[in-house]
């Protein structure tokens, strides 16, 4: 008995919580409802972005160096954050996190040059370049 009143206890204010949380976004929503302008001129439904007019459609076909480059910097960014989280760290890590982020490191720029190496990086108009390099592998 002792153990269920216990578990009453540790769950009370996630109950509460949750219930404010719901009756917060009820309020917000109503009141944006009830004081939100309502208006239906001709510029209304234009998309608009970034104050450059729509000329065509969007359902364009990208090349595949897009899609790597896309890649490329996404695995670089993830990179850069393992390393700004070895830098906050720096004093508690000693040596060993020195020679580790330093093999981390050396590891990206052999990367890099493969990379270069492969072609990946140029962004000229040949983009049958990186295909043919990837066929290689």
């Amino acid at each position: 008995m002792p153990a269920s009143n216990n578990h009453s206890e540790i769950l009370w204010p996630f109950l509460l919580y949750t219930v404010l949380v719901v009756l917060l976004l009820v309020l917000i929503l109503s009141l944006s409802y009830i004081l939100g302008q309502r208006h239906k001129d001709r510029q209304t439904d234009l998309p608009y972005e970034g104050g450059v007019q729509q000329t065509g459609t969007a359902r364009i076909r990208f090349s595949a160096q897009f899609y790597l480059v896309a890649m490329l910097f996404v695995i670089f960014d993830v990179e850069a954050v393992f390393l700004m989280l070895w830098a906050l760290g720096f004093y508690e890590l000693g040596w060993a996190g020195y020679i580790g982020a330093s093999i981390f490191i050396v590891q990206l720029v052999v990367v890099l040059i493969y990379e270069w190496g492969i072609g990946a990086l140029d962004f000229g108009p040949d983009g049958l370049k990186i295909i043919k390099a990837m066929k290689k592998l």
